[in-house]
């Protein structure tokens, strides 16, 4: 695309050329998700309720897929489908996609898929993902999306997939993972059947400011730390004997004031994993291991 004169005609292009390779994910529609190779399609994970996935193609076809592989806290998915020969959409060159690159949005619709117009307004932006942990990389644009449109793709003018659209920032911005290799090498992992299962303490936590607010008023001292507000039953935290009300000041040798510091040790270290906990004044150190949570914080 060279000028606003061309934007109808690619507009309309993109919509032909991707029409058979966008669908819908779920029985009502609760997202998008685009073909990724023959017989697998590719969407966020928050799209998900369960191994059974319905899948609806721009033909009117609709397949009940199962789940390949997941990665939860990254927020993909990839679904096993039989997609009957449907195109896998082609990758743009992640590199050009740089602040103010034109990108389109493209929306499942159950026939021409809907199409919009935008501009790459920020990079290497971060959010949360459905599971509390920072997703960091994002594109930031500017094409309008309707809801349902999660997971599917947004691509450049030729139709190559520059990213995924993942989150909706208020009503004028929009967070897309971006397509870079990175990503290509996780989605192709997950169409192995290779979930990805990231190591958990099984805590749910508050942040430093809130601890510390809690302890002044109950007359405990100043500390620094993560306040434990829930702990998983079966947990590596609930095996190392981590309680509601503890205070978690280090991890792996790190400082902790923030649920993305504990994040980042799992993700660094992983489990077995030594924690300085607080619990009232006493101070002590334990080793969380064993079975990670299902759910939770960290």
């Amino acid at each position: 695309m060279t000028s606003l004169d061309d934007l109808p005609t690619t507009i309309r292009a993109i919509a032909e050329r991707l029409a058979p390779s966008v669908v819908g994910i779920g029985r009502r529609r609760r997202g998008a998700g685009f073909v990724l190779a023959d017989g697998v399609v590719a969407t966020n994970a928050h799209n998900l309720r369960g191994d059974e996935v319905t899948v609806t193609f721009g033909d009117g076809r609709v397949e009940v897929g199962r789940l390949r592989g997941i990665d939860g806290d990254g927020d993909l998915a990839v679904i096993a489908v039989d997609t009957a020969g449907a195109p896998a959409l082609d990758w743009a060159d992640a590199d050009g996609v740089t602040m103010g690159a034109p990108v389109f949005g493209v929306g499942f619709t159950g026939g021409v898929p809907r199409v919009t117009f935008g501009l790459v307004s920020a990079v290497e932006r971060s959010f949360r993902g459905p599971g509390g942990r920072r997703i960091e990389g994002s594109l930031e644009h500017t094409a309008p999306l309707a809801p349902g449109s999660s997971g599917g793709p947004l691509v450049d003018a030729d139709g190559g997939l520059v990213g995924i659209n993942t989150n909706r920032l208020g009503e004028a911005f929009y967070l897309a993972l971006p397509a870079s290799p990175g990503l290509r090498d996780r989605l192709a992992a997950l169409g192995r059947g290779e979930s990805v299962e990231r190591p958990r303490l099984g805590v749910a936590v508050a942040p430093a400011f809130v601890a510390r607010r809690l302890r002044r008023s109950v007359g405990l001292p100043d500390r620094d730390g993560l306040l434990v507000r829930g702990v998983e039953e079966g947990s590596a935290a609930a095996a190392a004997g981590i309680r509601d009300g503890d205070l978690l000041v280090s991890a792996g040798g790190r400082e902790l004031s923030s649920p993305d510091d504990l994040h980042a040790v799992l993700r660094d270290v992983g489990l077995p994993l030594e924690l300085v906990v607080v619990r009232g004044t006493e101070e002590r150190t334990v080793s969380a291991g064993g079975p990670s949570a299902a759910a939770g914080e960290a």
